[in-house]
């Protein structure tokens, strides 16, 4: 899971430097188990993005085939996502001060942290997105 540290942290956070891979291991471990699978999770960096590389194997074999011999292996699956964010922001914000984003497709956005509620952040859509780096 994502949360908004205190201090510097939340900046970094909007700037994607403090992702963990612990809601990503997480949601891959629900996905995979509704699929009789296995999957192991590790962050990774692509182009100076963050990323986390997912690696899923079946627990049951392939079975009968038309293709001999496979009849005992295990099916592999692999996939690298990367996290861009879609928000700018002045690098030499106070983050204790009201701190302006400029996001794509989006009008300015305000963040103030001596008024800030959790729900006054957009969708997770408007600040980053996600796609397979390969």
């Amino acid at each position: 899971m994502l949360s908004i540290g205190e201090g510097d942290d939340w900046l970094d956070w909007l700037a994607g430097d403090k992702f963990t891979g612990e809601g990503a291991q997480q949601a891959a471990d629900a996905l995979a188990a509704e699929n009789d699978s296995t999957a192991v999770v590790e962050p990774t960096e692509v182009n100076g993005y963050p990323g986390f590389r997912a690696e899923i194997e079946t627990n049951y074999t392939v079975g009968d085939s038309i293709i001999p011999g496979t009849e005992s292996k295990h099916a592999k699956a692999d996939a690298t996502a990367i996290i861009k964010p879609r928000c700018d922001f002045d690098p030499s914000a106070d983050p204790e001060k009201v701190v302006e984003l400029d996001c794509d497709g989006e009008g300015p956005i305000e963040i103030d942290p001596d008024d800030f509620e959790p729900g006054d952040l957009p969708d997770p859509s408007v600040l980053f997105s996600v796609h397979l780096a390969d």
